[in-house]
């Protein structure tokens, strides 16, 4: 199956691997019972996605980060309030089966095609059964994405919840601006979003860190580098409140220690002001 799937969407086997692991602590952050069925059934697509990823090379660099953004998401998604959910870039993601949901949520998976029919397929095998109502938007991001949403039944009149996990770094300036002007325009007041924030001035941060990691180039080759300024400042001047919390902060609130390169980095919650729907 892992044979179809492009390159960036590879790395969600990876990412995985660590909810994975995570979910096999005892002082777990979260629980994710089908993560371990998405690492081993793509466990040949990515170079050391296996079992002891989140212990060695490039998974235990990034370990920390992905289980505190894993969490602090699941929290910023169910405190939303918001019955409308969209995940952008969905990949493995599945907290459309592992969330307790409210009555009435309804959650939006985009992703390309051979990425959700991946996911399908072993989500099928565990018997798995959404706890919301769960769209597929089988679409390419660079694309008109916006009009394939619409058509699976989005209601841009209706303030929503926006996940962007993991993406931005993997786009071009200009696609990530695309993306965020067009998830703007779909967003009626008072929607949410979230996604990863980095310091402007994080020479020695995570990012860079990975980028030196012997044996990483299979990752850290794929990113493109996301928007020229940090996302809370590019979403203030676009229409939206934005507040930041560092990786650090979010840790400690978990009771989890934090690296080095952990106030350089961490997450970015927003509130739409105004609307521009078209």
């Amino acid at each position: 199956m892992t044979e179809s799937l492009p390159p960036v969407s590879r790395t969600a086997v990876g990412v995985a691997a660590l909810r994975a692991y995570e979910s096999s602590r005892p002082d777990r952050l979260f629980d994710d019972p089908y993560a371990a069925a998405f690492a081993e059934a793509g466990r040949s697509a990515l170079p050391g996605s296996g079992r002891d990823s989140a212990q060695a090379g490039l998974g235990a660099l990034m370990y920390p980060q992905i289980v505190t953004r894993t969490r602090f998401y699941d929290d910023y998604l169910l405190d939303a309030g918001c019955a409308q959910v969209i995940l952008l870039a969905a990949g493995l993601d599945a907290r459309a089966f592992r969330l307790a949901w409210p009555p009435g949520t309804r959650v939006f998976e985009v992703d390309l095609p051979e990425v959700l029919e991946f996911k399908d397929e072993v989500l099928a095998g565990r018997g798995a059964s959404p706890t919301c109502e769960r769209i597929v938007v089988r679409t390419d991001l660079r694309e008109d994405w916006a009009t394939a949403l619409r058509e699976a039944g989005f209601d841009p009149g209706v303030p929503t919840a926006w996940l962007i996990e993991g993406l931005l770094i993997y786009l071009s300036h200009e696609d990530a601006d695309r993306l965020l002007t067009t998830v703007g325009e779909l967003s009626a007041p008072g929607s949410r979003l979230s996604c990863e924030h980095r310091a402007a001035d994080a020479p020695d941060g995570l990012i860079a860190r990975a980028r030196a990691a012997e044996g990483a180039e299979h990752v850290t080759g794929l990113w493109r580098g996301g928007l020229r300024t940090t996302v809370a400042e590019w979403l203030t001047a676009h229409g939206w409140q934005a507040s930041t919390v560092t990786r650090a902060e979010a840790a400690q609130s978990y009771g989890r220690p934090a690296d080095g390169t952990a106030t350089a980095d961490g997450f970015v919650t927003a509130v739409r002001q105004s609307s521009t729907l078209r």
